[in-house]
């Protein structure tokens, strides 16, 4: 933290500009050193970029920023260039030179700005998944997150239990031991208020699945047309599609998103009892085990072997038409296209109610965790009758909401989450 970093900031060049930032205690320094007299502080202004021999490397556009009130919390400059790789490569070079300088590590500016305060550990995420977002769906959900939402509603939950923590301690103080008359009702009744708000969040579909994706696993007997419909819906030959039973042995993978929602799409090897090879009995154990992992399942066999809540399809309806007969959900034909606009408006629905509102808070695996800490402990101490006692689970849950928020954070967390930023971020 002590260190001047530097970085491209922007995308890959070439590009039309490129922006190298600079941040640290040396900044200002390596600022001057490239432009002489600064600029005033917040004021972009063009200059000339120079090495170490007064020659120049480029015209500029320089904008300097005094700390703390910066987006990493320290002095920070950022040069707008030209976007040509020889004049990125050049400006580069020059601040590697500089004595005290290196290049940044991925999500090294985000880092520093959450050390210095300007940012929370659940911006940090929220930001986390807005870089890597390939969806609408993605894009809306993560800009709630690294917008405040979440950081806002952790607070709200802090200061309500400091609000009891304080109430509770001139209950304490000033109250004979054991009397317990002095705490009203009011305060239970706050305490269970806010382990019941901390669990309905805790109880939405998880942010994960909004960054990772509803999974739809296509499932059933050799031959039924599941890479057929897989390829079909993905509109690629990414699978094998042969009459030989068993060719698909591995499970197949591929990220696809419908109507601005997430999915991954796995096709699956055939089930079936007997006549299986030892490679594609290996196969179909994976392909059962798909199945308990899906949260959509396309199921293209006979509707008496339907896992319960599956979507039946009854594919190749150009050789065999839509059989009354049949209590498929959807006939489809991966050949003519027929029933596939259909499909995908289910596949899409049902995406949307697995996965968390966009526009509402919502918490991932970790944050889910330390938030179900938090509620069972207001829960307990709305059932407690020892103030004491109730002290201890109230200081529980301020505990587990400042994780929450990275108040108290470990440095393999914080390394694991800043290492999915890239170089400039």
């Amino acid at each position: 933290m002590n260190d001047t970093i530097f970085a491209l900031s922007s995308g890959s060049v070439p590009a039309a500009i490129a922006v190298v930032r600079i941040s640290g205690p040396d900044a200002g320094l390596a600022l001057a050193s490239l432009v002489g007299p600064m600029p005033p502080p917040r004021s972009p202004s063009v200059r000339r970029l120079r090495d170490e021999g007064g020659e120049t490397l480029d015209i500029a556009l320089v904008t300097w920023f005094a700390g703390p009130r910066t987006a990493t919390g320290e002095d920070l400059a950022e040069l707008h260039c030209h976007g040509g790789r020889a004049v990125v490569a050049a400006v580069l070079d020059r601040l590697g030179r500089m004595p005290g300088l290196r290049e940044a590590e991925p999500g090294e500016f985000t880092r520093r700005a959450f050390a210095n305060g300007q940012i929370d550990l659940a911006q940090a995420e929220g930001l986390a998944d807005l870089l890597s977002a390939e969806t609408e769906w993605q894009r809306r959900g993560a800009l709630v997150a690294a917008g405040g939402a979440l950081s806002n509603r952790l607070e709200d939950w802090r200061s309500r239990v400091l609000v009891l923590s304080a109430e509770l301690e001139a209950a304490i103080d000033f109250s004979d031991e054991d009397d317990v008359a002095s705490l009203s009702a009011q305060f239970r009744e706050s305490l269970a208020a806010l382990a019941d708000e901390i669990e309905r969040v805790a109880q939405r579909p998880s942010a994960d699945r909004m960054r990772d994706g509803v999974r739809v696993v296509f499932s059933g007997p050799p031959n039924a047309g599941k890479s057929s419909l897989f390829n079909a819906l993905l509109n690629e030959g990414v699978a094998i599609v042969s009459a030989e039973a068993g060719t698909t042995r591995d499970v197949i993978e591929r990220p696809v998103a419908l109507g601005g929602v997430p999915f991954v799409f796995a096709d699956t090897a055939g089930l079936r009892d007997t006549g299986a090879g030892e490679i594609e009995e290996i196969g179909i154990e994976r392909a059962r085990d798909q199945m308990e992992r899906a949260d959509i399942v396309l199921w293209l066999g006979s509707p008496d072997d339907a896992p319960k809540d599956s979507i039946r399809v009854l594919s190749k309806s150009d050789l065999i038409g839509d059989s009354p007969k049949h209590p498929a959900d959807y006939f489809v034909s991966s050949v003519t296209g027929h029933g596939l606009d259909e499909l995908s408006k289910d596949l899409v629905a049902r995406g949307k109610l697995a996965l968390p509102p966009p526009d509402r808070v919502a918490l991932n695996r970790r944050q889910k965790g330390q938030a179900r800490e938090a509620g069972l402990a207001l829960s307990r101490a709305a059932e407690l009758t020892d103030m004491l006692a109730i002290a201890e689970e109230l200081r529980t849950a301020r505990v587990a909401i400042d994780r929450l928020s990275g108040r108290n954070s470990t440095e393999d967390m914080l390394d694991a989450l800043f290492g999915r930023f890239c170089i400039g971020k």
